[in-house]
């Protein structure tokens, strides 16, 4: 099974893809885009939506894995990157992949085995976990690749 995991924002969009063959775990790649603050929030979108299709077009997942929002102090900030995640949610839908929406919590659990684990331990857990040479930057990336795992591991459980 072949995920794109994101971590969405309106700045910075943090996405990876995760291949999980005979239990195990690869990327093929990772990445962070950015959209530009003096561009208008539709455009942004825009932009951000048109790269999330690109990506699906190149790596052909079979499911999206998108991180659920949880903002407790900045309601606008809230707002947009809801709507930026609503951009990579339509595209998903558009593309008739399977899409799951993992809270923080889940992410955490799920990589670390911990819900409460600092970012430093999510990295650390999803470069032994993917083989990788670093930790993933930014953390936007990292993050979107621990949603993919999140994923992945999910369905193994679901099949058991």
């Amino acid at each position: 099974m072949r995920v794109l995991g994101i971590d969405p924002g309106i700045a910075r969009t943090g996405w990876g893809i995760v291949d999980e063959r005979s239990g195990k775990f690869s990327t093929l790649s990772y990445d962070c885009f950015e959209t530009a603050s003096t561009i208008e929030t539709p455009k942004r979108l825009f932009e951000i939506y048109d790269k999330v299709i690109k990506l699906i077009n190149k790596y052909r997942p079979d499911a999206l894995a998108i991180e659920e929002l949880f903002f407790n102090t900045n309601s606008k900030t809230a707002f947009v990157v809801g709507q930026a995640r609503g951009v990579v949610l339509l595209a998903g839908a558009q593309k008739k992949l399977s899409i799951g929406i993992y809270t923080p919590l889940q992410v955490k659990i799920a990589v670390s085995g911990y819900g409460r684990a600092e970012k430093a331990q999510i990295g650390k857990m999803v470069k032994t976990i993917l083989g990788l040479k670093e930790i993933p930057k930014p953390d936007d990336t990292t993050d979107a690749l621990a949603v993919a795992l999140t994923h992945a591991f999910s369905r193994k459980i679901n099949k058991l």
